[in-house]
């Protein structure tokens, strides 16, 4: 098996974060803040020590303003309708996942909220940052309140300059959020440089962690309406949440075995060089998009972002097709519409989606070569 998926999930995941997990499951018995016994004491230590390591690493005043979630999708709801009341306007990019477009959606379509979706220009070569930000400032209203996007595109590997649209939105009053699914573990993602008061992100893509935890990290003045209410280990007299973070935002209990898997993977990621991250995708992103030119009737989404992710599709054959003949060769691919409706339409996908292929840690020259070569057997067997 050549996996290719990364933008979905990680594989495999490194030795110390299966580690962090096994040890976790065989040793945490306690469930922390609920109990005075050593090894609740213990989880409660655990937690802590992860969101200092998450805190250090992406630009967090302090571990409290680490929120553990169920993954990115719930980190951006919760940023997202904790951030709103009815009347407000809000601002979304052209290539936002799902998880960003559907909560947004709903509330509109419940008569709560207003947006507008704003142009990245992604299927412009020529576009610059410059104009991106116009076109944001050229959609503000009085009453917008929040602007959502994503840091980099899950369909194609557009970077969009987040830092320049968290100061627009600064000099404008308006909450920030940032969707740093596909950027975490790949680009440098610091809350105060980007100026956002929220970065929601998976912890087992890019940083490699295990699936079921995320992050929402939290700028120290932004305050949410929690979404959960229940049991957070502390004021359990109260009938409200707390009003501190972390446990205002944490009700019930947190999934250990993941988050001393996640902790694990963010010492591994505070030693990462993300130029070098940054330089190894790009090469390896040329030399497939060299290759996939080379065959007649396939096209590249964006071709002139090149990153950790890749879309294409061919004249000849579906992209639901072609994926499945790839895993027949041992290729792990996703094709279709990448839980990205906005983003296909701005690059202009053809009916069936695109075929997505997406780089790792793991990723190698050698599997870009054998891909191509595959794809060029499947096609010629058409």
């Amino acid at each position: 098996m050549i996996y290719l998926d990364h933008a979905a999930t990680s594989f495999p995941k490194p030795p110390e974060v299966v580690a962090g997990v096994c040890n976790c499951l065989q040793s945490c018995a306690g469930n922390a803040g609920r109990g005075g016994y050593r090894s609740s004491i213990q989880a409660a230590e655990l937690l802590y020590d992860c969101r200092a390591a998450a805190a250090k690493l992406f630009g967090a005043a302090s571990p409290e303003q680490v929120i553990f979630t169920a993954g990115a999708t719930a980190a951006i709801n919760q940023a997202v309708r904790g951030s709103l009341r009815p009347g407000d306007h809000v601002l979304i990019s052209d290539l936002e996942h799902n998880a960003v477009y559907r909560p947004v959606w709903k509330l509109a379509k419940e008569g709560k909220i207003t947006y507008t979706v704003f142009p990245t220009f992604a299927n412009d070569p020529s576009a610059t940052a410059e104009k991106i930000l116009q076109g944001i400032a050229e959609r503000i209203r009085p009453n917008t309140k929040l602007l959502v996007c994503t840091h980099a595109s899950n369909v194609c590997s557009a970077v969009l300059p987040v830092a320049k649209i968290g100061a627009l939105c600064r000099r404008y009053g308006i909450r920030f959020v940032v969707d740093a699914a596909q950027s975490a573990g790949h680009l440098p993602v610091d809350l105060g440089a980007l100026s956002a008061n929220a970065v929601c992100i998976p912890g087992h893509k890019g940083l490699c962690g295990p699936q079921g935890v995320g992050l929402l990290i939290l700028e120290q003045n932004t305050v949410l309406e929690p979404l959960l209410q229940g049991g957070s280990g502390v004021g359990s007299l109260d009938p409200e949440m707390p009003g501190d973070p972390p446990e205002r935002y944490e009700a019930g209990t947190l999934p250990l075995p993941a988050i001393a898997g996640l902790h694990q993977a963010l010492k591994l990621a505070e030693k990462r060089s993300f130029a070098a991250v940054r330089l190894r995708e790009k090469r390896l992103w040329e030399a497939l998009a060299g290759d996939l030119r080379a065959i007649p009737g396939v096209s590249v989404a964006a071709p002139q972002f090149s990153g950790a992710v890749l879309s294409f599709w061919s004249d000849r054959i579906g992209s639901e097709p072609l994926a499945a003949a790839l895993d027949e060769r041992g290729f792990c691919v996703r094709a279709g519409f990448h839980c990205a409706a906005l983003a296909h339409k701005t690059l202009g996908t053809p009916r069936g989606g695109a075929v997505r292929v997406s780089f790792g840690e793991g990723s190698r020259r050698e599997d870009v070569r054998l891909f191509a070569n595959a794809l060029r057997e499947i096609l010629l067997e058409l």
